[in-house]
């Protein structure tokens, strides 16, 4: 598949832990990313608990052209990331991978999943049968063309064995200015075997559009109430305070470099930042138009790498 340098990340449009969007500002937001040339849309069936997945179902259906989707199994224990020591028959049977791709199919109204992705990994399973046999006869039945997994949190290496077993065909991967130990030894790896990859929360979950200050307040039902707890607002304003300063004469506001960023490596090959606005769509969707950040900017954004985990 080729497809757009920048992806959609669904996950805001689901309405369950990203508040303050809305169903008719959601499609807009997809239908005008659409519009603008992007061909890649990335979901999950616990989005909304398949509600993120029809609304992308109802846009990429009546689309003029074609438009990929990816969609995620999710851990059927639902506990995220996946913990060392429980077995997959806890967490993906083989079964159990069956049905929820038929569920996400009935969700979507589609009759083929472009990439079905495992929401968790756990490489303990990397010897077990369930999920082999599972993505073996979805893509054989032509409901998924192709397979790959959501690698956990900040764990860019756990999917490493998985690649060489040559039996996936992407990988989803936290990376961004903050975060950028794939680039250790996951995206080589990815370059060497071509295996697709998904770059996801290029923004750290909002950190990075510098609109995050030690006075910011969400709704506690809200998934950032949550990521950016306690001290860590402040940590995140103090942290874009200094890469602001080392980016002073940088052409671009730093949404906007934080992404070409991501599309500066060559590894990557679509970056999926979650847009609920049409605002959001036309800016990122303009990024693909800058191309890759010089090798001078480059190496001041590698000086703000940041070892964190907000997700436990």
């Amino acid at each position: 598949m080729k497809v757009s340098e920048i992806g959609y990340g669904a996950w805001g449009i689901g309405g369950t832990q990203w508040l303050g969007g809305d169903d008719r500002e959601s499609l807009a937001a997809l239908r005008r990313a659409l519009e603008l040339g992007l061909n890649f849309i990335d979901t999950a069936l616990v989005y909304g608990d398949g509600h993120g997945e029809r609304l992308v179902g109802q846009v990429v259906r009546e689309a003029p052209q074609p438009v990929y989707v990816a969609t995620k199994v999710p851990p059927k224990n639902r506990r995220w990331p996946a913990r060392p020591g429980i077995g997959i028959r806890e967490v993906f049977p083989y079964s159990y991978i069956l049905e929820c791709t038929e569920q996400s199919l009935r969700n979507l109204g589609l009759d083929h999943i472009d990439v079905q992705q495992l929401h968790v990994w756990n490489p303990e399973w990397i010897h077990e049968d369930d999920w082999r046999r599972a993505f073996e006869d979805l893509q054989r039945s032509g409901k998924v063309r192709f397979v790959g997994v959501s690698i956990n949190d900040h764990q860019p290496d756990s999917a490493l064995e998985l690649i060489e077993t040559g039996l996936i065909d992407t990988v989803q991967v936290i990376y961004n200015i903050f975060d950028q130990s794939p680039e250790r030894r996951l995206f080589p790896l990815c370059q060497e075997r071509n295996i697709g990859v998904l770059a996801r929360v290029p923004l750290d979950e909002g950190a990075l559009t510098g609109q995050i200050t030690a006075e910011s307040r969400f709704d506690p039902r809200d998934f950032r109430s949550f990521y950016f707890r306690g001290d860590r607002k402040l940590q995140v304003e103090e942290r874009v305070a200094a890469l602001r300063r080392d980016l002073a004469g940088v052409e671009g506001d730093l949404p906007e470099i934080a992404l070409r960023f991501c599309l500066s490596h060559p590894a990557v090959s679509t970056v999926i930042p979650g847009m609920r606005k049409v605002r959001h769509v036309e800016a990122n969707l303009a990024v693909s138009d800058k191309g890759p950040l010089n090798e001078q900017v480059l190496a001041i954004l590698r000086k703000h790498a940041w070892e964190k985990n907000f997700y436990r």
